[in-house]
């Protein structure tokens, strides 16, 4: 994840998911059949909202909106969860809460040191072996089904890429099967999946079963055309620098949802919240 987290929501590993109930959200796709159920289509082109570091009101014209599993849906909009999938989050206690739980899941090296993301400063899920991605995929599943029983239309999981921090212990290939336990997991909920991010497993993503994308800098990395074509609009960018927005504006703007936030992507009201779209 490219973008930082904002206060409490660095420990939701801790917490449940909303129990609001599964018609609160009316999503705004076409629904279509997908996996083991009838998944909600994101809509294409959409005024997106970024709203992980905490859930307000969305700004006017705003149709799709992503916020952590913790947060409840934006009533009429089309809500995709974010799920932190591959990594743990960042914190001493969130860490713990793994050693304590799920200490064999947790990736370690050669001399039995977690592997840890320095930038967000998360240790690395072990996704190495099937019976580990079977394991984890039991304890993400249950919060993509906190996700469904919220009232979510889609589930966003996050770092997919951790194999590139990983120091060559994790693969594409792992990264590519654990996904598809995940994309499993989320049509049987009847919700749509998210690729986030990494271009390397865009050839993968019909056998993973990701259904559109959420990207962090596409604009910034030269990464739109790939998505854009890989997904046919089915995009929803977040770029954290002007230039890098007003370049994918007048590139993408007419074809992909692009939005500009503030790198903690803090919630409205908050000094440093920023928010833009095309």
């Amino acid at each position: 994840m490219r973008a930082g987290l904002g206060g409490t929501l660095l420990l939701a590993l801790l917490v449940g998911c909303s129990t609001a109930g599964p018609g609160d959200s009316a999503g705004s796709g076409t629904s279509t059949a997908s996996g083991a159920g009838d998944v909600r289509q994101p809509p294409v082109d959409a005024k997106f909202d970024y709203q992980l570091g905490g859930p307000y009101a969305p700004p006017a014209k705003v149709r799709a909106v992503s916020r952590d599993r913790t947060a409840d849906p934006a009533p009429g909009l089309y809500n995709i969860c974010y799920v932190n999938a591959f990594q743990a989050q960042p914190g001493k206690k969130a860490t713990r809460w793994w050693e304590r739980e799920h200490d064999d899941l947790l990736l370690r090296d050669d001399e039995e040191r977690t592997v840890v993301d320095e930038d967000w400063e998360e240790p690395l899920l072990d996704i190495s072996t099937q019976k580990k991605r079977e394991a984890l995929a039991e304890i993400v599943g249950e919060w993509i089904d906190g996700c469904a029983d919220a009232g979510f239309d889609a589930v966003e999981p996050d770092n997919l890429d951790s194999y590139e921090r990983s120091d060559d212990l994790l693969t594409t290939d792992d990264a590519a099967a654990f996904a598809r336990l995940l994309a499993r997991r989320a049509h049987s909920q009847g919700l749509a999946i998210a690729q986030k991010n990494t271009t390397d497993l865009l050839d993968r993503r019909e056998r993973i079963g990701f259904d559109f994308a959420v990207t962090e800098e596409c604009a910034r990395y030269k990464e739109c055309p790939d998505f854009a074509e890989a997904y046919d609009g089915k995009v929803f960018d977040i770029e954290y620098v002007t230039k890098d927005f007003d370049t994918a504006c007048r590139a993408w703007g007419k074809k992909l949802s692009i939005t500009l936030r503030d790198r903690d992507v803090r919630p409205a009201g908050e000094d440093g919240h920023v928010y833009r779209h095309c």
